[in-house]
């Protein structure tokens, strides 16, 4: 059956209904944008055991320590320490056999008579599921995109309405929390682009898969996570870095895979505008995930625990073009961008048939593409028919496109990788792929040492040894 949605009003009236459910409300920077609809709607008193806004930075500092960023998910969970500990310590004693505590915290920045961009801010809640529980948690980040700053402050206390009704009411259902953050609003008004569970109610929960599902609900365009498979907001880990992507569907990470990325991240280091340390970003699409028109998390987590083996930060995205790869980047970064393909990719990014809704066609998407530092760095291929050596330097695109190609050869938006390991291009994932799944011993020979031990230890693909 189809979910229903009782509404915002609906929602605080309910939680303020449930006389078990106790808690306190800490907003800073926006105002008091989620608590005031547990007042508006009545019976607040049954609900809010406190309420505060630090608004002022010095006061904000004094209850919560310092902070280099006051809008930051370490400036959250100092408040959700803080104020859970606090709640605990004076009313455990008195209204802990009866109640459920707990703690709702945003720190959010909107639009203002001085700021002009988009808000954004970190929300969560800390909750008992039961009377004298260990806490559970869920924090997301959000992007407002309201042109008003009274439409931000309704839809970032719509959204705080839902997060903690969600968190009781679908408790046992992460996949429908994060369905019902968006009741009542749409995607043009606000993106969650980041979403954590924690906690004993959520044991059996792997964020990684709650990050996919952010993307494939259109909630985000993308969703990141780290090495160890930590849920990450973007900004947290590209924030100014120089940034290095391969986009792919690693099914498996083969020889040629590890020899792209290593040898554009030679080249990218090599570059006189280089700042920083790199970043490196291993990006997979929903439809690279797709499966016989479904996505198997298996298949995805196994994915996964290879480009963690290899030590790069993941990211799952909607964007089937590349344009918009780095139009979403460059929301964190005005660094150098360089993105790592083969020559049939190259080949595909100078397809007009692929621009036609925009209008300007392929130099409007080749606009976008190259915004800012961006350069794409090129892997030959072997033609298997003639078996020259394809490259970026001897490529044919389209005969009206040829001098468009010339113009960013010339001027190194398209760079050829030069130090490549010529033995390995014969290498297919889907051969590699299928040796594996026959238990065929040679795609040992096809894949990184690392990843081979990664495969066998977890069965990963459909591993079977040798005769089984």
């Amino acid at each position: 059956m189809k979910r229903q949605n009782p509404g915002t009003h609906q929602k605080a009236l309910q939680i303020n209904i449930d006389a078990a459910k106790y808690g306190t409300f800490a907003e800073i920077g926006a105002g008091q944008e989620v608590v005031r609809w547990f007042f508006q709607v009545g019976g607040a008193a049954g609900t809010v055991a406190k309420t505060i806004s630090a608004y002022d930075m010095s006061v904000s500092d004094a209850i919560y320590g310092s902070s280099d960023r006051y809008v930051s998910r370490q400036r959250l969970k100092r408040m959700l320490d803080y104020e859970y500990n606090l709640l605990l310590e004076r009313l455990d004693k008195t209204r802990g056999d009866k109640n459920t505590f707990f703690v709702f915290a945003d720190t959010v920045t909107a639009r203002s008579f001085t700021r002009h961009e988009d808000g954004q801010g970190w929300m969560g809640i800390r909750f008992q599921a039961e009377p004298h529980a260990e806490a559970s948690e869920i924090i997301i980040h959000v992007h407002m995109s309201d042109h008003e700053n009274i439409r931000e402050q309704e839809a970032l206390g719509i959204v705080g309405v839902n997060l903690i009704y969600a968190a009781f009411t679908y408790l046992h259902d992460p996949a429908t929390v994060i369905e019902s953050l968006m009741d009542d609003l749409t995607r043009d008004r606000i993106e969650i682009d980041m979403i954590k569970f924690s906690g004993p109610a959520f044991a059996k929960v792997d964020n990684r898969l709650m990050a996919l599902q952010l993307v494939q609900q259109g909630m985000s365009d993308a969703a990141l996570f780290t090495v160890d498979g930590e849920v990450v907001q973007p900004s947290e880990v590209l924030y100014k870095k120089p940034v290095l992507i391969e986009r792919g569907s690693f099914r498996p990470v083969t020889n040629v895979t590890f020899d792209m990325l290593h040898s554009a991240q030679a080249q990218l280091r090599r570059d006189p505008k280089m700042q920083g340390d790199m970043i490196v970003v291993m990006e997979m699409t929903l439809r690279n995930l797709l499966s016989e028109g479904i996505i198997d998390h298996r298949d995805f987590l196994a994915r996964v625990d290879i480009l963690g083996a290899l030590g790069h930060t993941v990211m799952i995205s909607s964007f089937a073009r590349f344009h918009r790869v780095t139009t979403y980047l460059r929301q964190y970064t005005q660094n150098l961008i360089g993105m790592v393909v083969g020559v049939p990719t190259l080949l595909e990014i100078f397809e007009e048939k692929y621009y036609t809704d925009l209008a300007g066609g392929i130099l409007e998407a080749l606009g976008r593409l190259f915004k800012g530092d961006v350069k794409l760095y090129v892997y030959p291929m072997k033609n298997v028919a003639t078996g020259e050596l394809v490259t970026a330097e001897n490529l044919k695109v389209a005969s009206q496109l040829r001098y468009l190609y010339a113009h960013l050869r010339e001027n190194e938006f398209v760079e050829a990788i030069q130090d490549y390991k010529a033995e390995g291009l014969g290498i297919f994932p889907r051969d590699v792929l299928a040796a594996i799944q026959r238990g065929d011993s040679k795609w040992e020979t096809m894949v990184p040492e690392m990843v081979v031990q990664t495969i066998k230890d977890r069965k990963l693909f459909g591993y079977k040894p040798d005769g089984v």
